[in-house]
């Protein structure tokens, strides 16, 4: 067929160009670093396992089958790609528990790493409000180069001040609850703690960590100039 004269024929070039698809929103730095939603499902599994495997059985195989689930669980997300950091995160948590436990040959030391982990993360938390640097504030520098005066920002201060008082209040809630359970011998109740205490208050206080990093942002560094496409 002979084209037209002065007909004009798209080039294959032209036509991918302006057809190509957006590229994916990106993900989250934070949540990754944490091993994705996922992370938070697979570390509450082996704890369930402890659980109803200590009803059935001995505690020595009750630790044996959460620290069979973990490998299995670490194993699995290997497979997927997962990177080894996140993958194996709950495993070796699962694994000091386990020889915790080993060692003490009480079921509820199972949970005792978690109660004093939550512990150690009130105290520094807190701590670094009342020293005037509040560690999500911290934070968001460090991933910024460390270039910015936040704390001289009175707004940026008070919302790091507000983010960081919330990873507090969750780690304090933690500890003071799993400790009670934990001096009145409450193994079940302390799994459930451990649960429900667990990837929802961790989610809340991601999200007034990440209002305050995109006020920050928004406050230290501006918006990108109009047409900018943000990677």
């Amino acid at each position: 067929m002979t084209q037209l004269e002065g007909e004009h024929i798209p080039s294959p070039t032209h036509d991918r160009g302006s057809t190509s698809a957006p590229s994916p929103a990106p993900g989250s730095p934070m949540l990754e670093s944490m091993g994705g939603t996922a992370g938070f499902v697979y570390s509450t599994v082996p704890v369930v396992v402890f659980v109803i495997a200590l009803a059935l059985l001995s505690t020595k195989a009750a630790v044996i089958a959460a620290v069979a689930t973990g490998v299995v669980l670490t194993v699995a997300r290997l497979v997927r790609g997962e990177r080894l950091l996140a993958a194996s995160g709950s495993l070796t948590g699962v694994l000091v528990a386990a020889g915790i436990v080993a060692l003490t040959g009480s079921a509820k030391d199972f949970f005792l790493l978690g109660i004093w982990v939550a512990f150690a993360g009130f105290l520094a938390t807190f701590g670094s409000v009342l020293f005037r640097r509040p560690l999500s504030g911290v934070a968001w520098n460090l991933l910024h180069g460390g270039a910015h005066d936040w704390r001289a920002d009175r707004q940026v201060l008070r919302a790091h001040d507000i983010a960081t008082l919330a990873a507090a209040s969750v780690l304090g809630a933690r500890f003071v609850v799993k400790q009670w359970l934990y001096v009145h011998d409450a193994t079940g109740w302390l799994a459930f703690a451990k649960i429900a205490m667990g990837t929802p208050l961790t989610v809340v206080a991601a999200l007034v960590v990440a209002w305050a990093f995109r006020k920050t942002s928004k406050h230290l560094v501006g918006s990108p100039p109009a047409g900018t496409i943000v990677q």
